[in-house]
């Protein structure tokens, strides 16, 4: 089975589980309309999902492979078992991913990009794929450096990739577990009232919490946030510059960058 057909198989078969928990069950009510919403985040992800392609080619998979095959990177001069690079070389992109988010909120000019993502009013499966073209375009050439850096395993690197898609809509999702059961997985996994919390229009509440796989980057750093304030059905969700309709716009988002 190709790298393609597997992280499109788990993108497509995590994203139907978290859409029908949010019909069955969700934890807040919508205040921006779903269909112009979803209609725009997902033109947003399409757009992504080309330019990357245009830009990158294979991506981070492809940098991999040709790390590997000319023995470039850390990893690969190692000399340790595949399991432990492999495990490494995950934790390696998380944390690297971790910091790129604390970065995008307090560097002026990548904030500017990341609003995008925060400015929708609504946090559902759908925010998790809602990224300007740009932000992304520079988060993949960061994960494509470090992969030639350390020389990520391939097989680490489509794990990745799966493990990051699948946790970014499970922790935007509009959806709340049994307190028990999410106080047990939060010591390890960002759940979704953990990372609801970042999208709070409260400014110490959306710049916290910034891990999306693991949850112990923020409690390590001390960017972690138990609770929101206003609780989680009463919090505000978005920026409060943009409490209206805007937001779900495809233009008006990808301009957003370019406004004051």
């Amino acid at each position: 089975m190709s790298e393609t057909v597997i992280r499109l198989t788990a993108f497509f078969g995590i994203f139907l589980v978290m859409a029908g928990w949010e019909v069955a069950r969700p934890l807040r009510g919508l205040v921006a309309p779903k269909l112009a919403r979803w209609g725009t985040n997902w033109s947003i992800s399409i757009i992504n999902a080309v330019m990357v392609r245009l830009l990158f080619g294979a991506a981070a998979v492809g940098a991999a492979m040709d790390a590997e095959a000319r023995g470039w990177g850390l990893l690969n001069a190692s000399g340790w078992p595949g399991w432990i690079e492999g495990l490494l070389a995950f934790v390696i992109l998380d944390l690297a991913i971790w910091l790129q988010h604390l970065l995008s909120h307090r560097i002026p000019i990548l904030w500017r990009l990341h609003r995008v993502h925060h400015a929708d009013r609504d946090v559902d499966v759908t925010t998790a794929i809602r990224f300007h073209p740009i932000e992304i375009a520079l988060s993949m050439g960061l994960k494509i450096g470090l992969v030639y850096a350390f020389g990520v395993p391939v097989i680490a690197v489509i794990a990745f990739e799966v493990v990051l898609n699948g946790a970014a809509m499970f922790n935007h999702g509009n959806v709340r577990l049994p307190r028990a059961i999410e106080s047990l997985v939060r010591t390890l996994i960002v759940t979704p009232d953990m990372h609801r919390i970042h999208h709070s229009v409260r400014r110490a509440e959306h710049d916290a919490n910034y891990g999306f796989n693991f949850s112990v980057w923020d409690r390590l750093f001390g960017t972690y946030v138990a609770e929101p304030k206003a609780g989680h059905r009463a919090m505000t969700l978005g920026l409060d510059r943009w409490q209206d309709t805007r937001p779900t716009r495809l233009g008006w988002s990808l301009a957003l960058p370019f406004r004051k």
